[in-house]
């Protein structure tokens, strides 16, 4: 998911990982897509995620170069094995004005963009964990 900080030049890549079991984000990376990228997503994941976890992918070559090739999985995007973070990619565009594709409203600076992008992802984790507890949020 691309969003914009300050200009329409100065793109904010948003690259999530999640848990296609319970829903959660585990981690996210937010810049470039590249290789550096891809290891900096890899270091946001819990340590049991990156011992152990399968990871279903796009056929990206970053993805090659840093997930185990005995864990790593590119599949089609048709597969329906990325699913759950196109899903959580909407979700983010539908509630955070910032990360709409055609937008009006930017964030100054990008430290608050990031902030505001983890404190939501932060709540949709606490919403999975506890529905009941949450309160509407507007960012």
């Amino acid at each position: 998911m691309c969003s914009f900080v300050g200009k329409k030049k100065n793109k904010q890549r948003v690259w999530p990982a999640g848990n296609a079991e319970t829903g959660e984000t585990a981690g996210c990376r937010i810049g470039g897509r590249g290789k550096a990228g891809a290891g900096s997503l890899r270091k946001s994941l819990p340590p049991v995620y990156r011992q152990c976890a399968v990871c279903y992918t796009d056929f990206r070559s970053a993805y090659e170069e840093i997930f185990p090739s005995e864990r790593h999985l590119p599949v089609p995007k048709r597969s329906g094995k990325t699913s759950c973070i196109e899903r959580s990619d909407n979700t983010m565009r539908q509630r955070i004005s910032r990360s709409v594709r055609k937008t009006l409203s930017f964030s100054e600076k990008t430290g608050n963009h990031i902030g505001a992008i983890r404190s939501f992802i932060h709540y949709c984790n606490d919403s999975l964990r506890n529905p009941t507890d949450m309160l509407p949020l507007s960012v």
